[in-house]
């Protein structure tokens, strides 16, 4: 933990730092991916609604020895309509839930009394929830008005709070992040209910705040970005992605992980089938929302920005005093380097290593008698 408290601060003073911005091209590759991906799923599968969109019955049991797999055909054979059959409690100890979608509900009774034959129970013990198809219209068209809604909200306060760019990147992560949830939810076959419109409204507020947190940032260091010549905008969005960006690891880890607990324990180990109408909306919404907010929102907002007569202006001076501040080390460094070579003189005698040998001298031992000295 103190390691990463350390990374995060050096992270946040820039001395070190990964370049989101000069990379967006992968970025924006890879978010339109995953987007063609969800919509290919929207198309070819489609999303399952539940009744409270497309009206239907939903019938209660309790508990019987019959298996989910039978129930479902007995359910098609009765209705004539598609079912979907879960276990209520542990291994169906309190029964099962037949949900069946389109069916008129002035059938229901007949529906019920076909499950009571061939469940082997008694029909009076079969509970029935019916939901008219006006009714299902109705919830449906109220769930894209508050999107839409919350849509221009997010837009008029992000505009009157930072900028219009701000806030037209922030409304695409956010598109982003519907779209691949919803994407998700097509591919998986989850059910759509009004939980899964609960969960798609809070993702997006999660999503914000991470923006909003980069963009509070970024508005900050960008106040008097013309005045100076060593940085441009889009360096400084880099650096405003770099010191939040293990604030915004942290929130979302802390923010999946009872969501995990939801999805794969609650929904997956103990068959709460409900659980699994928000959890996974919040759990691929969390993520996807995380990701825009670090690599699509900032790095398009910088995309804009740039394109400003101003910015452009300020890139080239930037980039010409970097360009001359390189020439100059160079060229010191050239100096340096000549500077050595003239200390060395040219005709120096190479050093000689090892022990030298003294030369033997001719006259060494003339006029010295000799034999013995007496």
């Amino acid at each position: 933990m103190s390691k990463l408290g350390n990374l995060g601060a050096r992270l946040h003073r820039g001395e070190i730092g990964y370049d989101f911005v000069g990379n967006r091209k992968i970025w924006y590759g890879i978010s339109i991916l995953i987007t063609i991906t969800a919509i290919l799923g929207l198309t070819v599968r489609g999303l399952n609604m539940g009744i409270e969109f497309e009206g239907g019955a939903v019938f209660n049991t309790p508990k019987t020895s019959v298996s989910v797999a039978t129930a479902e055909r007995y359910a098609e054979e009765a209705s004539g309509h598609q079912a979907v059959v879960q276990e209520l409690g542990s291994g169906g100890s309190d029964g099962l839930r037949i949900q069946i979608s389109g069916v008129d509900t002035d059938k229901s009774d007949a529906i019920k009394k076909a499950l009571s034959k061939d469940l082997k129970i008694d029909s009076e013990d079969i509970a029935a929830d019916l939901v008219g198809p006006s009714w299902g219209d109705q919830i449906a068209n109220k769930a894209w008005e508050g999107l839409a809604i919350f849509m221009i909200l997010v837009v008029i306060y992000l505009a009157i709070a930072f900028e219009w760019r701000m806030a037209l990147a922030a409304l695409v992560a956010l598109i982003h992040d519907i779209t691949i949830t919803v994407g998700i939810y097509a591919l998986v076959g989850f059910e759509v209910t009004p939980g899964t419109v609960i969960g798609l409204l809070t993702i997006l507020g999660y999503s914000l705040y991470d923006t909003v947190v980069v963009f509070d940032s970024l508005k900050e260091q960008t106040k008097d970005i013309t005045k100076q010549t060593r940085w441009t905008y889009s360096d400084i969005a880099n650096r405003s992605i770099n010191s939040t960006l293990v604030r915004s690891i942290n929130t979302t880890v802390v923010a999946l992980l009872p969501v995990a607990g939801l999805l794969f324990i609650g929904g997956g180990v103990l068959g709460a089938g409900t659980l699994n109408d928000i959890s996974l909306s919040l759990f691929v919404g969390l993520a996807a929302g995380a990701y825009s907010s670090i690599f699509i929102a900032t790095p398009l907002v910088a995309d804009l920005k740039e394109r400003e007569p101003q910015m452009k202006a300020l890139r080239k001076r930037v980039l010409a005093k970097r360009a001359q501040a390189a020439a100059e080390e160079e060229l010191a460094e050239s100096r340096s380097v000549d500077v050595l070579d003239a200390d060395e003189p040219e005709d120096a005698a190479p050093a000689v290593v090892g022990p030298r040998n003294q030369p033997t001298s001719r006259t060494r031992g003339r006029g010295r008698p000799s034999g013995k000295r007496r």
